[in-house]
């Protein structure tokens, strides 16, 4: 039995309304740049003047909105966001479901592990989220190089997938790691949503407040601010190694736990 092949097939259909979403995001997004082009710095000067709460929900901080990479860096902040809910509600799913469509009985009496069965889960949902990130890459490098009159923005929005990869990966094991520490799916996704959440609002309540800044390193989604990314053109070692700790942690849970409890067949 193939469970790879499986797991393909039975999230295709999610997998390509999601890619449609993401194009639809990108496409819809950087439209809007086109009619505050000719706008100039008016634009940064409007936002400057904006409340701060409305400039860290719009996540503008101080990246130039008169540029075509600029702007596409604050449009990353909902792409990524988007991403990390996908990945998150995935790896709930692909582990929960079993016991939740009354399966797993039927995957037991196979020839196949646990970890076995965990792994090629985990394989099917890599190429789902990366496949999620591809087609992010290639309609943003396409809207993106529209507006940009020859500027050299591909390597900017390379660096900001990579790092909106390596987000999907935490949020993914996040998923698969609360999925195997609670049987019901329901209650595993809602979790795993409520802290994705919960991650993202903290991240806001950051950039409104100059004293919990030490924070940073609570939330994974200031690990990978655009703004950060553009200006320094990199990401920072100790958010690289926070990240692999998590996921490493998170992985090593879900297969614990996981191959410890008792299923409900």
């Amino acid at each position: 039995m193939n469970l790879f092949k499986r797991e393909l097939k039975a999230n295709g259909k999610s997998l390509m309304i999601w890619c449609v979403g993401v194009i639809f995001m990108v496409a819809s997004g950087m439209g809007k740049y086109s009619s505050l082009e000719g706008t100039g710095q008016s634009m940064n000067t409007l936002m400057a003047d904006m409340p701060k709460s409305i400039q860290a929900i719009m996540g503008t901080g101080s990246l130039d909105l008169s540029t075509p990479i600029g702007y596409f860096g604050v449009l990353f902040l909902y792409l990524a966001m988007m991403a990390a809910i996908h990945a998150v509600i995935l790896g709930s799913n692909i582990i929960a479901k079993e016991e939740r469509d009354k399966t797993v009985e039927f995957l037991l009496v196979k020839p196949i592990s646990r970890t076995r069965m965990i792994t090629e889960k985990l394989s099917a949902a890599l190429v789902n989220i990366l496949a999620i990130n591809l087609v992010t890459f290639a309609s943003s490098v396409g809207m993106v190089l529209k507006y940009a009159e020859g500027q050299d923005i591909v390597g900017d929005i390379t660096m900001l997938m990579i790092g909106m990869f390596i987000l999907q990966l935490i949020f993914l094991a996040i998923g698969t790691a609360t999925a195997a520490a609670f049987k019901n799916a329901k209650k595993a996704t809602s979790l795993a949503t409520g802290i994705l959440l919960l991650l993202f609002i903290s991240s806001i309540a950051i950039d409104l407040n100059e004293k919990l800044d030490k924070l940073k390193f609570l939330t994974p989604f200031k690990y990978f601010d655009a703004r950060l990314v553009l200006e320094e053109g990199g990401f920072e070692p100790v958010y690289l190694v926070l990240s692999f700790s998590m996921l490493v942690g998170f992985t090593i849970f879900t297969f614990v736990f996981y191959r410890k409890r008792d299923m409900d067949i």
